[in-house]
This record gives C-alpha cells, structure tokens and sequence, in this order.
C-alpha cells in the first residue's frame, strides 16, 4: 500500500513516461506564452512532425518544412485550450496530421514536384509510434504515388488508422479507402521492384 503513493525514483520511472510529463510540464508553460518552453517542445518535437507531413504530402522539401512550420504555429495558438486529455506528443502528431491533409485537399488536382535525395534524407525519422524508419527506397517509392493513395497508405499502415477514420477525414467511402490502399500497396511493389 505504501509503494502505490510513493512516487518513483527518476531512475526507475519508465522513459516514456518522464518524456510525455515534461512535455505536458513544457506545454503548460507555453500555453501562458512562455517561448521558451515551447521552442523546447518545438526542438523536442519538429522531427517527428516534419517526417508525418512529408511522408503524407509526399514532398520532403521547402513545402513540408512550410507544413511542419504551420503546424506548430497552430500547436502555439491551441495551446491555451488544450486540455490534457492526451499526450501532449500525441495532440501535436494529430494537429500535424490535419495540416498535412488540408494540403492534400487544398492541391488534388496539382502534382507535387520530384523530391531530392538530401530531402528524403531528413525525412527518415521515427514516427509516434516508434516503428522503425523507413528505408530510403520506400520513402522515394512512396513519394511518387499518387496523392489520395500515399495519404491512406501512409495513415492506415504507417499510422496505424482505420480504415472508416481515413475515409472520414479524407471525405471519401470506406470502400474508396480500401481500394486506394490496395492501389497504393500495388504500385509500391512495382516501383520497389524497378528500383530494386
């Protein structure tokens, strides 16, 4: 009974555990309008961000590091109304998700220019969930596919969605969802095998 309102000592409290504190610490902070504890939560997490929006938009260039830039200047005006229902990494992987996806709504119709290698470089970084990266080939395989289909791959096997969340943020039926990922995982074994 005792160890259950003792608290742990830093060296036996769970890594992850002490990181989504001093976000949620760091957060707190900059909601108030303190800078520098959100350029702290900005270098902790600008990475990560930028890896999810240049692997949906399929860009690893000037554009995604516009995205990832527009979304923590969102992340800095919801601050004050964010709640703490989830983790603070979490709520910032979201909010740079919904950024990524306006731009594919925004640009349909338009096609992205060719990504170069420096760029798909910076992009391979562990996602939330902490799978490993990406291999290079991938990366580029999945840059080149179209739009609607790398944004359900990549939320559905990279992100880990369902298929009735992607149709509902992509604004599309759940079938379309499913034959988009069938689509995209089609052409992802050709374009690996050409570059194989």
């Amino acid at each position: 009974m005792l160890m259950s309102t003792m608290p742990l000592p830093q060296d036996l409290q769970d890594p992850a555990q002490a990181a989504a504190e001093e976000d949620a610490a760091l957060a707190r902070r900059a909601a108030v309008a303190d800078v520098r504890a959100f350029e702290q939560l900005y270098r902790r997490h600008h990475r990560r961000i930028h890896g999810v929006i240049a692997r949906l938009v399929g860009h690893a260039g000037e554009r995604a590091e516009d995205l990832t830039q527009e979304a923590f200047v969102r992340a800095w005006q919801a601050l004050p109304a964010f709640r703490f229902e989830s983790a603070v990494s979490t709520w910032l992987h979201r909010l740079a998700v919904n950024t990524a996806l306006m731009e594919l709504r925004s640009r349909r119709s338009r096609p992205w220019p060719e990504d170069d290698d420096e760029a798909l470089e910076s992009v391979a970084t562990p996602d939330t969930a902490g799978r490993a990266m990406l291999g290079r080939d991938l990366e580029r395989a999945v840059a080149t596919l179209p739009p609607r289909a790398r944004a359900v791959l990549v939320l559905h096997d990279v992100e880990g969605w369902k298929h009735e969340e992607i149709a509902t943020e992509l604004g599309m039926a759940v079938g379309s969802s499913k034959a988009q990922l069938h689509r995209a995982r089609g052409l992802l074994r050709t374009r690996i095998g050409v570059m194989a």
